[in-house]
């Protein structure tokens, strides 16, 4: 059967880190200036989507050690699910992948997100269930070849039956290097072209 594998943040929901920042701050007290430089721009987030601190709890953890401020799963999951928002043919497009193959996600995020997804986006987890391959989890961010082939290797798929969309165009070259037939979602005005999605995906079905 084949394999579609699916990116998060601006394929299958809007991202907005604008609204994420100011609620953040909020909940923890400190100022988004603070939060922002000592852990975004300190590259904590994205060492962590590689894997660095592989469960919530020591997430959390270097999020206080880091930035002086607590953090829980239930502020992160809020701060989180303020600035998603799904984009609905996307979902749609994952729903059409689900009746002619198998669907997960490939995404790169942290370990927080990892066990929020039935609460962050309860639709997207209704389609996919268990079958959501996170960075942390996995050890390696997109575009690092190995994601993409730990992701067959956990599906037991070959590159030439998988399909592969995300919004980023290194991670879809970093997929077709690999054999996997990938779709780079672009925008147009702020608009995601999810009707070119909805057509690769079928035109692989199909093939």
């Amino acid at each position: 059967m084949d394999l579609y594998l699916f990116d998060f943040d601006k394929t299958l929901y809007a991202y907005d880190f604008r609204k994420r920042l100011p609620d953040l701050s909020r909940i923890t007290g400190a100022s988004q200036y603070h939060l922002a430089k000592t852990w975004w721009a300190g590259g904590y987030e994205r060492r962590a989507e590689s894997g660095e601190w592989p469960t919530p709890d020591e997430y959390f953890a270097e999020f206080g050690r880091v930035t002086g401020a607590e953090l829980t799963i239930e502020g992160y999951q809020e701060s989180r699910k303020l600035a998603s928002t799904p984009i609905a043919d996307s979902v749609a497009a994952l729903g059409y992948a689900a009746t002619v193959g198998t669907v997960s996600l490939l995404s790169n995020n942290p370990s927080p997100f990892a066990v929020s997804l039935p609460v962050l986006a309860p639709d997207v987890f209704a389609l996919v269930g268990e079958n959501a391959l996170v960075s942390s989890e996995l050890g390696v961010r997109k575009p690092k070849p190995e994601a993409y082939r730990l992701a067959l290797e956990r599906y037991g798929a070959r590159a030439e039956d998988t399909f592969f969309t995300d919004d980023s165009l290194e991670n879809v070259e970093g997929a077709m290097a690999l054999g996997i037939t990938a779709h780079h979602l672009t925008y147009v005005d702020g608009q995601p072209q999810t009707a070119a999605m909805r057509e690769a995906i079928e035109r692989f079905s199909q093939r």
